[in-house]
């Protein structure tokens, strides 16, 4: 009966844990992408999650976009985004301080870091 109770204690903790890294991945994430021709591009991005659902905007060359396709289980996560004709898929771990990603940029992995921007006061 103590190891049922034991288990059940347990399993509902790392619950409890997955939903608050879910939660924590709301909100806005910068940062910035380095091709191998070392041209910067910067990222922005805010994301929305609903249970396993992950939706939201990327800042693109062409304005805001929206997210197509997201998807999350608490720490890692993808969802794709369309810009000047390509469907870029994106990758990413969720770190709780920050978040790695990558984009597969015509059939290339770039990898990026993500934080949060610092609140202006």
């Amino acid at each position: 009966m103590k190891r049922k109770f034991f288990t059940t204690a347990m399993l509902v903790g790392c619950f409890m844990v997955c939903l608050a890294a879910i939660a924590d991945l709301n909100g806005k994430w910068s940062g910035k992408l380095v091709l191998g021709d070392g041209s910067e591009y910067p990222l922005l991005y805010n994301f929305k999650v609903d249970g396993d659902k992950l939706t939201g905007t990327a800042l693109t060359p062409d304005g805001d976009v929206q997210i197509a396709n997201g998807k999350t289980d608490g720490t890692t996560f993808s969802f794709s985004v369309t810009t000047g004709g390509m469907d870029i898929p994106h990758t990413g771990k969720f770190y709780g301080d920050s978040t790695g990603i990558d984009l597969e940029i015509n059939g290339a992995k770039v990898h990026s870091v993500l934080k949060r921007p610092e609140e202006k006061k």
